[in-house]
């Protein structure tokens, strides 16, 4: 047990915290594709911890923009907690941490890139915050949270990035640009009742940005939400 832990030392580290449990942290880090080649390992997924996780994070969150921005309405509040959770958002965090490497999936995912996919790094995410939860309880959690996803938000805010994303992605692309972006699917993955989309914005018919989803709405607001940021990026480093 000691030396299956050991291999998890350093994103303990990148997370900040020690856990009591490390199995929990273990449990986090494994997709169900694993447990299909090692169907004898006494482990589950991490499915459930995401379950949790989510419903953790989402409250964190929400308690923070509710304080942080008094004047904004519900739909507003809503539409700001979105774009921080969302997919790209996530995943983002955890390749931070560096969880991609520390991902135990089957051979077969791991070939098709998996510990680089949007939609397994957020889960992940997700999975490891309900670790914390279970581990070292919810001042953790915010702790956890302060540090990774809080310091993105005042710049979301600030640039109206939690705004219909799609039409203000146009707007950007239309007065820089002088055209319409257009979306296309990249791909479709999962069974029917858990597909995942990738969706690329295109500029003349040349991709900028890519985003995933659980729909193909969720996706496009991605693409045209890290578009937004990476068209912010470029002006930024002109000036």
């Amino acid at each position: 047990m000691k030396k299956q832990m050991e291999k998890f030392n350093d994103i303990q580290k990148n997370i900040g915290i020690t856990f009591k449990n490390p199995q929990l942290l273990e449990i986090a880090l494994t997709h169900r594709s694993y447990l299909n080649e090692h169907q004898g390992a006494n482990i589950e997924n991490n499915e459930r911890l995401e379950y949790l996780g989510d419903a953790v994070l989402e409250l964190i969150i929400s308690d923070y923009i509710f304080r942080k921005y008094p004047g904004k309405a519900e739909g507003e509040l809503t539409s700001i907690r979105s774009a921080v959770v969302r997919t790209e958002s996530l995943a983002e965090e955890s390749r931070k941490l560096g969880v991609g490497e520390n991902l135990q999936m089957s051979k077969g995912e791991k070939d098709s890139g998996g510990e680089n996919k949007d939609y397994l790094l957020a889960n992940a995410y997700e999975a490891v915050l309900g670790a914390i939860y279970l581990d070292s309880g919810m001042e953790e959690c915010v702790n956890f949270v302060n540090r990774t996803l809080v310091p993105k938000i005042d710049r979301i805010v600030e640039n109206n990035l939690f705004i219909d994303p799609k039409t203000q992605a146009q707007e950007i692309i239309q007065a820089k640009y002088k055209t319409t972006p257009t979306y296309v699917i990249v791909k479709e993955e999962g069974p029917d009742h858990d597909k995942k989309f990738t969706v690329a914005l295109l500029i003349n018919n040349k991709e900028k940005a890519q985003g995933q989803g659980t729909s193909k709405q969720k996706a496009e607001e991605g693409a045209a939400l890290a578009a937004i940021e990476k068209i912010g990026k470029e002006s930024e480093s002109l000036n």
